[in-house]
């Protein structure tokens, strides 16, 4: 087995594990990937029910398509969220990853979980949709407010996750323990979302764009209620950081839900490693904006995409792989 074919192999059998059951695995006994050899990779997305994955996915399809005959081979991988998908990335379990840019910002600056070790290595590609901050519920709960979620079951989303850390900052800004307050879950976007239906949670926190398609389909089953996040500790924290805006959920796109929703937002960013070759990502990028008509068409949320906006609310230095080909567009 050559030392490309080696890298597939060990993939194929770690990656599944370690993001599908969020397992922290360490870079001892991993084969470094051969960067300089192979055109096989992984991209990380997230839940399967949510917009990440649709994401890789698409990349992926587009990819094999385009760059099959130049023996590229794109895997698009199921995964537990932002944390995860960076944390895989800098153990060289993936090769590029779909992640909030809040914790694309943390990530690369060494702020909270990456507190003192920075991810200096990580490398921006391009942005792709605003993803809003949801809290959704049953409409028969009696919640209307953030602050009417004390005694209530309330999911605040898996380990790892992006929307995790979103909830936590609502729930600190609003003055609610998580501990104490609340009866606590920590399930998946589609679990939770199982969970709302059966009455077995009374509300849950997610980031996503949208429109979410599990959303619609929630809304289309029962009477739900989304909650305004929009609490001036809420505008502050937006002021202070550079990857959050104040946005709102379009009122419309789900049912029972006639009027924007006010709430903050973040972006979805396409980010890889350093370490990954220049024309590997120089390629990516290119089949991507190339192509991204047909990309706009693969997910409602990727619709309203323009390249001058997907080089927007990066915060890790661009991949000089990227870099060359908007060089080459004369859009920098």
């Amino acid at each position: 087995m050559g030392i490309q074919d080696e890298g597939h192999a060990v993939k194929k059998r770690i990656i599944p594990a370690v993001l599908a059951l969020g397992v922290a695995v360490g870079s001892a006994g991993v084969p470094a990937p051969a960067h300089a050899a192979k055109k096989f990779f992984v991209i990380g997305g997230g839940s399967k029910t949510g917009i990440y994955y649709q994401v890789a996915l698409g990349v992926c399809t587009l990819v094999n398509e385009k760059l099959g005959s130049q023996g590229y081979t794109c895997k698009g991988q199921e995964a537990l969220g932002s944390v995860l998908n960076i944390k895989a990335m800098r153990q060289g379990l993936l090769d590029f990853a779909v992640i909030q840019s809040d914790l694309h910002w943390q990530a690369y600056n060494g702020e909270e979980d990456w507190k003192g070790k920075p991810y200096k290595e990580l490398r921006s590609l391009f942005s792709i949709y605003r993803e809003t901050v949801m809290l959704v519920t049953r409409a028969d709960t009696g919640i209307t407010s953030v602050t009417d979620l004390r005694g209530k079951r309330v999911n605040i989303g898996n380990p790892g996750s992006g929307h995790r850390e979103n909830a936590e900052d609502i729930l600190r800004i609003y003055g609610i323990e998580r501990y104490t307050d609340i009866s606590e879950r920590e399930l998946e976007a589609q679990d939770a979302a199982r969970a709302l239906l059966r009455g077995k949670i009374d509300a849950f926190f997610y980031t996503v764009g949208n429109p979410w398609e599990r959303g619609q389909k929630i809304a289309n089953r029962i009477k739900i209620r989304m909650i305004p996040i929009d609490a001036s500790g809420i505008k502050e924290l937006v002021a202070s950081r550079p990857y959050y805006v104040m946005a709102a959920i379009p009122g419309g796109i789900y049912k029972g839900v006639d009027k924007d929703v006010p709430t903050y937002a973040v972006k979805a960013t396409f980010v890889t490693g350093a370490s990954e070759p220049e024309e590997v990502v120089y390629n990516v990028v290119k089949t991507v904006f190339e192509n991204l008509d047909r990309f706009r068409r693969m997910h409602a949320a990727f619709k309203s995409l323009e390249p001058q906006d997907m080089l927007k609310g990066l915060s890790a230095p661009l991949h000089p792989g990227a870099v060359r080909y908007y060089k080459e567009k004369g859009w920098m």
